[in-house]
């Protein structure tokens, strides 16, 4: 155990959360302690096998040595500098994120501390093209701060603090036709996510981001693609655009780009777009701190040491087999890439699914009512996957089979 109270269970630290927390995420179901690999245990020594891994943020799972040895070396050095100055970590992982997506010359980065905020910075690089206008698909998440809510498409999310900025038009996702209907002369910016995380893993697929590259170069607007949950490894490919064949006008970055330490980034291809910001157009205190940028480099260096991105791909494909040959009616089959997938269900009931997998020692994350999502960390083990499929039936076995299993 680590050095809390050790004689506290779960109950005692929640009511204690309760009492000192701004309740935005409601109570937690557990107090997690420590985790190694792709495990995590609670307070109370229970194992459980992570399949959320921090929502797609543990690329590495818990307590990677190569993240830890990164971050404690730069711990040691420097923590944090202000950006009147820079870093060797900071420029090589700017550099290094540039070679892996293939960025021509003149292209950049620019880092911040979190996904949202990395949006906030495409939408005041779609403002500096001169055109106001927003597009963004609904189902679409791109984040909370209010700028990044004008993208995201969930009312319950938005209405409590509207009006939001203006100029956002929100289209059904995948539809290329509206697409290009919605796409004007005052379009500054298309923001899409190549695999839609939060709206229940739903890919866009090859053709419609292919035609969203299309129809945004003929308008003479921005493609900014959210790869802030698909990025850095996570569908099998360093980047999702990558499978489409495609290359974004900018992509936002967050998640498992820090496996675990919080960064984001803004990542712009070409000069033309990187000089849409120039001096003092932005910024952040802590964006691109020395502690974060050698954490990225570990992440990044660890996933190509280890060749982590076919093992994605392997452990993925291999877990989208073994969900569609479940014979349960309650099992609908699957969606996703890579190590984002959603197991699709016959009946609303992904929430209490959830609860019974965490109570048999599995955590998943219930994205929709009717889909649990898995994203777990990328050194997650054939093993490991089947040791949760082979145990679906059973977590499965309280609720009633939906009606589907009758016809």
């Amino acid at each position: 155990m680590s050095g809390h109270e050790v004689s506290l269970g779960n109950h005692d630290w929640l009511e204690r959360y309760d009492h000192s927390l701004i309740r935005v995420f409601g109570t937690p179901s557990l107090v997690l302690d420590h985790g190694d690999g792709a495990w995590v245990w609670d307070v109370e020594g229970k194992r459980y096998l992570d399949l959320v891994g921090g929502i797609a943020v543990n690329a590495l799972g818990h307590n990677h040595p190569a993240l830890v040895a990164a971050v404690s070396k730069q711990a040691g050095q420097a923590l944090h500098i202000s950006n009147f100055f820079t870093s060797p970590a900071q420029i090589e992982l700017a550099e290094r994120i540039l070679s892996l997506a293939g960025g021509p010359a003149g292209s950049g980065v620019f880092f911040a501390n979190s996904g949202a905020e990395a949006i906030e910075a495409a939408i005041k690089l779609a403002r500096r093209t001169g055109r106001p206008g927003l597009v963004a698909a609904e189902g679409a998440f791109h984040g909370r701060t209010t700028g990044a809510l004008a993208l995201t498409h969930k009312p319950a999310y938005r209405e409590p603090f509207e009006p939001l900025i203006p100029g956002v038009t929100h289209v059904p996702y995948g539809d290329i036709d509206a697409l290009r209907a919605a796409v004007t002369p005052q379009t500054g910016a298309v923001v899409l996510e190549p695999v839609q995380g939060e709206a229940g893993v739903v890919p866009g697929g090859t053709a419609y981001l292919q035609a969203a590259r299309e129809i945004t170069a003929e308008a003479g607007a921005l493609l900014v693609l959210d790869e802030i949950q698909t990025g850095v490894g996570r569908t099998g490919t360093w980047f999702a655009f990558q499978q489409a064949g495609i290359t974004p006008d900018a992509m936002t970055l967050a998640k498992g780009l820090g496996g675990g330490v919080p960064i984001g980034a803004l990542v712009t291809f070409g000069a033309d777009v990187t000089g849409l910001l120039t001096a003092g157009q932005h910024g952040s205190t802590f964006g691109g701190n020395p502690l974060a940028a050698a954490a990225g480099l570990a992440v990044l260096d660890t996933i190509e040491r280890d060749g982590l991105l076919a093992h994605v791909t392997e452990v993925g494909d291999h877990l989208e087999r073994r969900i569609e040959a479940l014979d349960h009616p309650l099992v609908r089959g699957s969606r996703g890439v890579g190590l984002l997938r959603a197991i699709l269900l016959a009946a609303p009931i992904a929430p209490e699914v959830a609860a019974t997998a965490r109570a048999n020692g599995f955590i998943v994350n219930p994205v929709a009512p009717d889909a649990l999502r898995l994203a777990p960390p990328l050194v997650v083990t054939r093993e490991q996957v089947d040791l949760f499929v082979d145990a679906l039936p059973m977590i499965l076995e309280s609720f009633p089979s939906h009606p589907r299993s009758q016809s």
